[in-house]
């Protein structure tokens, strides 16, 4: 094996890792894939003779282009980030897809994703290197461009916004598939007082079309549950496959003629749904892998009403 190759190799033992880091700085499945392919070539044009740890360099590089990734999406990005939802992973309920494993640990569901978009770029790449990779403040000064103590408090008042906000769904993935279950049955009956009672008071649901402005944030308990409403009567012919949205309970809708429109994700906490992320973009949806679900779509695996009023 030449040098080459050698490098080929250890890249390709290191991508699972990469791609994770790139996912969790951008919330783009795309733009993830393109920041370790800009990882790879910089690396092909490297000497890399006294690089002791290549996974750290390779970390460390990923970063940088996902830095500037965002850098530039924050100075061209003139609409507000409401109804913003970031791109999901879909996988079968029966259990995640290995290759996504990784993208999915430590909780790393929609919710997550939404506050991690709100930080500035700084903020969110000291949060994601340290407190979800352990990267060491002094590797992560450099990268930012500041000294380890401002690395530090830019990962403090990151990790501040992320404890705030409901971002981690309740463990019981039983429970989250029935409280969701239940609120589509409400949904699909008509009962506005039973909507009422699954949903947090505070809730929020974001339903991301695509350009602005058909994005849209929705808060609070009684605007939410008519939304819910208005759509059970504006698509009666569509249907909800379960699957698992980030690793929680969701649906992914299909109409008709087989075809998805949208990826749904809740996030249930004590029982109470505190967020329905929606995204119906239909060229973000087009790049989605959702073949995991089509060798059930035959089986039947739409959602009865009567399973969710059990």
């Amino acid at each position: 094996m030449n040098e080459s190759e050698w490098l080929a190799a250890r890249f390709e033992d290191n991508r699972t890792h990469l791609r994770a880091v790139a996912y969790r700085m951008l919330g783009s499945l795309s733009e993830a894939d393109d920041a370790v392919q800009e990882a790879w070539l910089r690396l092909s044009r490297s000497d890399t003779s006294e690089v002791e740890n290549l996974r750290a360099w390779l970390t460390t590089v990923v970063a940088r282009v996902c830095l500037n990734l965002l850098h530039a999406r924050e100075s061209r990005r003139e609409e507000a980030l409401d109804g913003h939802v970031p791109d999901p992973i879909v996988s079968r309920e029966d259990g995640i897809d290995p290759e996504d494993q990784a993208l999915l640990a430590d909780a790393m569901g929609l919710a997550l994703l939404v506050v991690l978009d709100t930080l500035r770029p700084p903020e969110r790449l000291a949060f994601v290197l340290h407190d979800i990779f352990a990267v060491p403040f002094d590797e992560i000064a450099p990268i930012v461009g500041k000294s380890a103590t401002a690395a530090r408090q830019l990962a403090s008042r990151a990790r501040r916004r992320v404890q705030e906000a409901p971002t981690v769904p309740e463990s019981d993935l039983a429970h989250q598939r029935e409280v969701v279950d239940a609120f589509l049955a409400a949904t699909r009956e008509g009962d506005f007082d039973r909507l009422l009672a699954l949903l947090d008071p505070g809730i929020v649901l974001r339903a991301d079309f695509g350009p602005v402005p058909a994005s849209r944030e929705v808060r609070g308990a009684a605007g939410v549950a008519r939304g819910a409403l208005a759509f059970s009567s504006y698509a009666p012919l569509a249907r909800l496959r379960p699957a698992l949205v980030n690793g929680t309970a969701g649906v992914v809708g299909v109409n008709p003629g087989g075809e998805p429109f949208a990826v749904i994700g809740f996030t249930v906490v004590r029982g109470k749904i505190v967020e329905i992320d929606i995204l119906r973009d239909p060229a973000r949806l087009a790049g989605l892998d959702l073949a995991v679900l089509e060798d059930r779509q035959a089986a039947s695996s739409d959602l009865p009403s009567d399973r969710a009023s059990r």
